[in-house]
């Protein structure tokens, strides 16, 4: 097991993007119009999973992490829900736009360049998001193991990502880098793309217990993304520590 998760080449391709993180028409326009399913789908497990009554804000008290959040994309929604927020991403650059974009909207959210085993936490959290991540860094296992151990038992780890199929090769990579120009081209490499049973035994091995996995699907003629049975390109999971 290597001592860290961090692909230096995997930085420099988000470095280059870094200052589109909050353009809805950029680069990172497939985030934008992904991201309502995501905290959709967060966000009904969350109040399901810590039984919450509160309607307004109702993640309040909840230490939540997203690692490798980019720019806040996702940080900063979790945060208005109501969570006490903490972000971390291996990209100095990165953090500098989520630590500015918080600032000018008065968030007040942590945010460190760091990835979860170099992560100095004093404190365990509720809640991990370990969103379109996965399938970028080096040594997953560390990356699991480490995310792991900065979860409180009985808390919850949400990871979504790409599974391993011919059909998330077509779809996630020729379809959506080489035809419709979703993404820059070389963004994902299909080798580190993770099946959903791979990920299951994998967090097994470090007390998280998966309880849910779904598939997340671009609907064309609607321009938007749904929850669906079909995991064969893109899903969502939860996971328990036990």
């Amino acid at each position: 097991m290597a001592n860290n998760t961090i692909i230096k080449e995997e930085i420099e391709k988000f470095n280059k993007m870094a200052e589109e993180w909050w353009d809805p028409n950029g680069k990172f326009k497939p985030l934008h119009k992904f991201n309502p399913i995501r905290i959709e789908y967060i966000k009904n497990n969350i109040i399901k999973e810590f039984n919450i009554k509160k309607i307004k804000k109702p993640f309040s008290g909840l230490e939540i992490l997203d690692i490798g959040c980019g720019g806040g994309l996702l940080t900063e929604p979790m945060y208005r829900l109501g969570g006490k927020l903490t972000g971390i991403d291996a990209s100095q650059k990165n953090i500098k736009i989520a630590k500015t974009h918080a600032y000018k909207n008065k968030l007040k959210i942590n945010y460190f360049c760091a990835s979860p085993e170099k992560l100095k936490a004093k404190k365990r959290f509720d809640v991990i998001l370990n969103m379109e991540i996965v399938e970028h860094v080096d040594d997953l296992e560390l990356f699991i193991k480490s995310s792991s151990k900065l979860l409180k038992k009985g808390g919850i780890m949400f990871v979504a990502t790409i599974n391993k199929t011919l059909k998330s090769y077509v779809f996630a990579i020729i379809g959506a880098e080489y035809i419709l120009n979703w993404l820059p081209v070389g963004t994902h490499d299909w080798f580190k793309f993770v099946k959903p049973d791979e990920l299951k035994i994998l967090c097994q091995r470090y007390d998280l217990q998966n309880s849910e996995i779904r598939g997340l699907n671009y609907n064309i003629l609607q321009d938007k993304w749904n929850l669906s049975l079909n995991t064969k390109v893109n899903y969502i999971s939860k996971f328990k520590k036990f």
